[in-house]
């Protein structure tokens, strides 16, 4: 390889200078995309809940990569609430670059304290349901409206929305089966999150011919399940249906997220990346 083209290969990840904001970004898939964003030389913002300690974890990505990092408390299903952080941003670092919507609930297969399994459908609580809809996708539409909006002022900007693999498939409820359970007791993928999931897609669809003309890429990744020990009885199915045979590690989502950040993509919006080992192609 020559200099040349090691030098346009450096400069096409090169984040330096860029401020990024990461919603959830106290948790184990946001800190990861903070990670490799704060790795190629951008200033990143973690947004989560207090108790989730988003200073502590901007503190450690400034201590291991260098650039400044800020992590603030937030509530993203509050316009006051990002608009105080966006100011707050603004006042720092005086740009805001890209936005990772990264931030959602993660309901639980599992019985209520009942024993009742709330996750069907037919159960599913309306509160839960009210929750899950307001951070994973009434969230992301007021964090793109209010940095988005930021970006397309300065005429420059990306967006990345984190889907799933069930935002573009099905979920397969026989991978949450228990024996001794009848058919109507059994667990299943609540149905928030295939709502969730795949409404972040037309999310990213709608923003990405709004703000073309001012020069704002969006665009969505849709990861597979990443192993965090799971049981056993689950990944041993799972791993059936995935081509490559495992699920994720945290941190290969980095390499893919780097990409749709950076220039690398420049010519890139409205797509939606899958990233899941070939399941959604069987």
């Amino acid at each position: 390889m020559n200099l040349k083209h090691s030098i346009r290969i450096q400069s096409l990840f090169n984040l330096s200078d860029r401020v990024a904001i990461v919603t959830g970004g106290a948790g184990m898939l946001g800190f990861h995309h903070g990670t490799i964003l704060a790795a190629a030389g951008a200033n990143v913002v973690l947004l989560d809940l207090a108790h989730t300690s988003p200073r502590v974890r901007a503190q450690q990505l400034q201590t291991t990569h260098g650039p400044e990092c800020l992590g603030l408390a937030a509530d993203i299903t509050s316009e006051g609430s990002l608009a105080e952080v966006r100011d707050r941003i603004m006042e720092k670092f005086g740009r805001i670059d890209i936005l990772i919507n990264n931030a959602a609930n993660n309901p639980k297969v599992e019985a209520d304290s009942t024993g009742k399994q709330w996750s069907r459908l037919e159960n599913f609580p309306l509160d839960v349901w009210n929750a899950d809809i307001a951070v994973g996708l009434t969230g992301a539409f007021l964090c793109s409206r209010i940095f988005g909006s930021e970006m397309a002022r300065s005429a420059r900007g990306v967006i990345v929305n984190v889907s799933s693999d069930l935002g573009v498939i099905a979920p397969d409820q026989r991978l949450y089966r228990k024996e001794g359970f009848a058919d109507d007791q059994q667990p299943v993928k609540p149905v928030t999150y295939s709502v969730v999931k795949t409404g972040l897609i037309g999310l990213t669809r709608y923003l990405s011919t709004y703000w073309n003309n001012q020069n704002v890429r969006v665009n969505s990744i849709s990861p597979g399940g990443v192993f965090a020990g799971q049981p056993e009885e689950f990944t041993s199915r799972l791993h059936q249906l995935i081509p490559m045979g495992r699920m994720a590690r945290e941190d290969e989502y980095e390499g893919a997220i780097l990409f749709l950040c950076s220039d690398a993509s420049s010519y890139m919006t409205g797509h939606n990346l899958v990233v899941d080992g070939g399941r959604s192609v069987l």
